[in-house]
């Protein structure tokens, strides 16, 4: 491992935990495309559906098919855009937050039990990381917004 490159020792990692948090949705749990859209509109407010699709890179007729089935499951509810009479702005309900709220409580119980099952050195090495990997989220995210 020493000759790779730290992205490339990183990201098989970072993939095998983003699988197993999918592996975690289910009946009880939204999709992980459904979470991002909840929580976006739960942190940045209403949006229009097109601007859901850039961000979870869906195209528009799928994100208007979610918006559809999280709207019948009360989840988010459609209404006027301020600045433009013809415009409609998808904004999260109360159920909706509190699926988010539910959701990344579950995720992080999750968490939890498989932080429970290493040993205390790699446990604490984890944590002191989590500030570095933060940083490096957002130095991600800066980048992507150009």
């Amino acid at each position: 491992m020493s000759g790779e490159s730290r992205g490339s020792q990183l990201l098989p990692v970072l993939a095998q935990l983003v699988r197993f948090l999918r592996q975690l949705e289910g009946p009880d749990n939204p999709s992980s495309v459904a979470l991002a859209v909840l929580r976006r509109l739960s942190e940045e407010g209403p949006a229009r559906v097109t601007d859901l699709a850039r961000m979870t890179r869906a195209s528009q007729p799928g994100m208007t098919q979610l918006v559809g089935r999280m709207e019948k499951s009360a989840l988010v509810r459609r209404v006027p855009d301020p600045t433009d009479g013809r415009g409609v702005l998808v904004e999260v309900t109360e159920e909706g937050r509190a699926v988010v709220i539910r959701t990344l409580a579950h995720y992080a119980t999750t968490l939890d039990h498989l932080f429970d099952e290493l040993e205390p050195a790699d446990r604490d090495a984890i944590v002191q990381a989590l500030p570095a990997l933060e940083r490096l989220a957002q130095a991600g995210q800066k980048e992507r917004a150009g």
